[in-house]
């Protein structure tokens, strides 16, 4: 029986979560939920001088938003925890140990400063210095050293780390599911730290033992872990788990708009767009960073979006719920290049959630705004106001940018509408259009229309005189709706009000 699919998603709390480890979760997620399988959350806070408080609570409160609920792991329980690595140190010590004890690591007792002295004379003679099979055997370890002087320095408190013994010459063959073969030579790889003296491990060891007892099947990451798999791999040799490790999948890199480069904080900066889930606040500066969330984004349609970096389902469909992404997802259609990301693509995407939100839901999430602004509005009008404005709108924010003349009159008027409209007669005009108003009984579009019709017949007044002028003192620009539905949805009592109020102030 095959065994059942199991991936993880294993950040580090170093920061805010970029939305290209976001991908690296829904990727996984699709994956398992599309084979039946676990999704599991890991933190890997392995390197404790580069842990930023409140990171991994973000983490968390940033799957929750996206879907992308764990079936187990940090915050969500399961059998394989602890899913802290710094609660698991205990574990990895006795596997260090085991790959010293077969020959497969070291340890080396060089110091920092002795090796940056070595990285130096290299340098000064045009060469890289690598701690590797071509230089370990004239350096500081145990390769070196008798057992007599190894134990002498590890009982006199020496700092030590264990470093893996990079086998000579030898191929290392392996199929990525995104990527096909991949080869490497160890000739080209160094000695990798394991394990250090302060007792914690590196990523390398304790992510290759990690996945192993919590029984992963598959390792889905990005590109830049793509260097790292040659030594997981002779590590899982190493170990003795070379028969039920698991499979890579090594995802391309979320390019910047111009395609050059991989997309970072600093792009979003320049061009004015969010790269993480939600906003950040730097414990240390303060600095904050934007998120999709804050800014507007429904989760969905920032995970349709993510989804299609670098996947596609092979058909036209662009739209998919988290369903149909479970459905069509399979790691054979994910490119091995770069994606672009398009930052008005994301606003197209969230465009298209909002407009599938009926009114009803569209004015529950509008409401907070209102309220902040003091705005008291009817349900029932509120929605129908909804219902005409929205296909304006990308973001929910929009709505008060587009209707907010129906919920307080107008400050200021748009200075081109003025010069180019407002004429020396309008005045005068607009004080009959007034006194007609007043004596209209229903209040409701289609009459006040079949009156002002009427009316504006009977004068021989052009429409496209009036109706601008008349569109500026209710709204302030020329913009807006059916100036008729305008007059209903106001009310009589502050169409006359606005009116009055631009006969008075524009000169």
């Amino acid at each position: 029986m095959e065994a059942k699919v199991r991936v993880r998603f294993a950040p580090s709390p170093t920061g805010p979560l970029h939305m290209g480890g976001v991908r690296t979760a829904l990727f996984n997620y699709l994956f398992a939920k599309k084979l039946g399988g676990d999704f599991l959350l890991r933190i890997e806070d392995t390197d404790q001088t580069r842990y930023v408080p409140g990171a991994e609570d973000y983490i968390i409160e940033a799957l929750k938003w996206c879907g992308l609920v764990p079936d187990e792991g940090v915050g969500f329980g399961g059998e394989y925890g602890p899913y802290r690595q710094s609660e698991r140190k205990a574990i990895y010590r006795q596997y260090a140990d085991q790959l010293v004890e077969s020959g497969h690591a070291y340890y080396a007792f060089d110091t920092p400063e002795e090796l940056d002295n070595i990285r130096k004379e290299a340098e000064a003679q045009k060469e890289v210095f690598s701690y590797d099979l071509h230089t370990r055997n004239r350096l500081k370890n145990s390769l070196t050293l008798s057992a007599e002087e190894v134990q002498q320095k590890i009982a006199a408190g020496e700092n030590w780390v264990i470093r893996f013994k990079m086998p000579e010459n030898t191929d290392v063959p392996e199929k990525d599911l995104i990527r096909g073969e991949v080869k490497f030579n160890t000739n080209q790889l160094d000695d990798k730290v394991l394990f250090k003296a302060d007792g914690m491990p590196t990523y390398h060891l304790a992510n290759v033992v990690d996945d192993h007892l919590m029984k992963i099947t598959h390792v889905i990451r990005g590109e830049e872990w793509l260097p790292s798999m040659p030594l997981h791999v002779l590590l899982y040799e190493a170990l003795g788990w070379a028969d039920n490790r698991p499979q890579f999948a090594h995802l391309p890199l979320i390019l910047k708009p111009t395609g050059k480069g991989k997309l970072s904080k600093r792009d979003g900066d320049k061009m004015g767009f969010p790269v993480f889930p939600l906003l950040w606040k730097d414990p240390a500066s303060g600095e904050l960073s934007r998120g999709y969330r804050e800014d507007g984004y429904f989760p969905e349609a920032f995970i349709n979006l993510i989804a299609l970096l670098g996947w596609n389902a092979g058909t036209e469909q662009e739209f998919f719920s988290m369903t149909e992404l479970i459905e069509s997802f399979s790691l054979d259609r994910v490119v091995k290049s770069g994606a672009r990301f398009d930052p008005e693509k994301a606003k197209w995407f969230n465009r298209h959630y909002l407009q599938e939100k009926s009114d009803e839901e569209l004015a529950q999430l509008f409401k907070p705004m209102l309220n902040d602004k003091n705005v008291q509005v009817e349900e029932a009008k509120l929605i129908r106001i909804i219902g005409m404005i929205k296909e304006r709108c990308e973001f929910v924010s929009d709505l008060w940018e587009q209707g907010n003349y129906f919920f307080q009159a107008p400050e200021s008027y748009d200075e081109k509408t003025v010069s180019k409209k407002w004429k020396a007669e309008t005045p005068a005009m607009l004080s009959e259009i007034v006194e007609l108003l007043k004596g209209q009984n229903n209040w409701n579009a289609v009459d006040v229309k079949e009156e002002f019709s009427n009316f504006m017949n009977a004068k021989g007044w052009g429409f496209g005189v009036i109706l601008v002028p008349i569109r500026l003192a209710l709204v302030g620009s020329s913009q807006g709706i059916d100036l008729f539905d305008i007059f209903e949805l106001i009310g009589k009592e502050a169409t006359i009000s606005r009116i009055e109020k631009a006969i008075a102030s524009i000169k």
